[in-house]
């Protein structure tokens, strides 16, 4: 019993050694908490535990939806009526009238009058003309006997003698008239042909075609839509949400510790926690890891102060010290 006891004990200094770090992490938060708790019991043991903030639901109303305005439109109002519509607009119609033709003959020229030059020859005429053959011209010739020779110391006799020109008759052609060329002119060729002519021309003549018109049935407008407004009053909501009351904070309450626990009181602990679905590992009166670990998750589930087995989560519990 005093061995089960004493694992309880340092379990519990190990919570109030947790609990103490947190302290001091948060004492910049905290200052004016005292060094000891206030109004403390002889035999009770306390820590700083960290108390979370609390939160009041409150109602509130607010808009749903804001005042406004209906808008109803009341219809226009329609009758049938008869009327005279046009269904065919009046129209002009075009009719061609072809031409008429007749058959006439004309002499139409084929060949322009022109004319073209005619070679004449040259016309030639023969003449007689007494021309010089020879000119008159002197010449040596021998005598004819010794009289006409001068001395006896001569040989051959040799004498000058003169020849008279010689002529001859000779006939030639001369041009009496040069080759030359004549216009001669050249009538027009023409042809008589039979060809199509317009004897009236083709026309074009416009008739006229009325309109058309059809009675129908058409809904006319007697009175315009109109609309009225009607005001829509504003609608109201109740709402709840979460108000924060008190923020979090360090604060002294009384413990579980080796004055005031035995092996009972930790195994109704160990009970009441796993009757509430935490799981606190075996129900053996030992306030091991798995069963500060049920309790812290049960103290952040409930809203209580964190930070050892307060006497406020046994109370929450219904664990009862004796």
């Amino acid at each position: 019993m005093s061995f089960k006891l004493h694992k309880v004990g340092i379990s519990v200094a190990l919570a109030i050694f947790a609990t103490g770090v947190a302290e001091s992490q948060d004492a910049s938060k905290q200052d004016d908490l005292s060094l000891y708790p206030p109004d403390a019991q002889p035999g009770e043991c306390y820590a700083k535990v960290l108390v979370p903030a609390k939160y009041d639901t409150i109602s509130e109303k607010v808009v749903k939806r804001e005042a406004s305005e209906a808008v109803n439109v009341i219809p226009g109002k329609y009758e049938w009526v008869e009327e005279r519509v046009l269904s065919k607009e009046a129209s002009e119609v075009l009719t061609v009238v072809p031409a008429v033709y007749r058959w006439v003959e004309e002499r139409v020229m084929v060949e322009p009058a022109s004319t073209r030059l005619v070679p004449v020859p040259a016309q030639y005429e023969t003449v007689t003309e007494r021309v010089l053959d020879r000119p008159e011209q002197t010449v040596w010739k021998k005598g004819r006997g010794a009289i006409e020779k001068i001395d006896n110391s001569t040989g051959e006799i040799l004498c000058l003698v003169v020849e008279p020109a010689i002529f001859k008759t000779i006939t030639r052609s001369i041009v009496k008239t040069p080759a030359s060329t004549r216009s001669v002119d050249v009538p027009a060729v023409f042809k008589t042909v039979r060809k199509q002519v317009v004897d009236k021309p083709a026309e074009v003549r416009k008739s006229t075609v009325p309109a058309e018109y059809s009675t129908v049935r058409v809904r006319k407008m007697v009175e315009p839509a109109t609309e009225q407004r009607v005001s829509v009053p504003a609608e109201f909501q109740t709402v709840t949400k979460r108000v924060k009351v008190s923020a979090e904070q360090l604060r002294w309450q009384p413990i579980l510790c080796e004055t005031n626990v035995d092996q009972d009181i930790i195994a109704r602990l160990q009970q009441a926690l796993k009757g509430k679905g935490f799981n606190p590992g075996d129900i053996d009166g030992v306030l091991g890891s798995a069963t500060l670990g049920a309790v812290e998750a049960y103290q952040r589930a409930s809203g209580l102060a964190r930070g050892g087995v307060t006497m406020e989560t046994l109370e929450s519990l219904e664990v009862k010290l004796r």
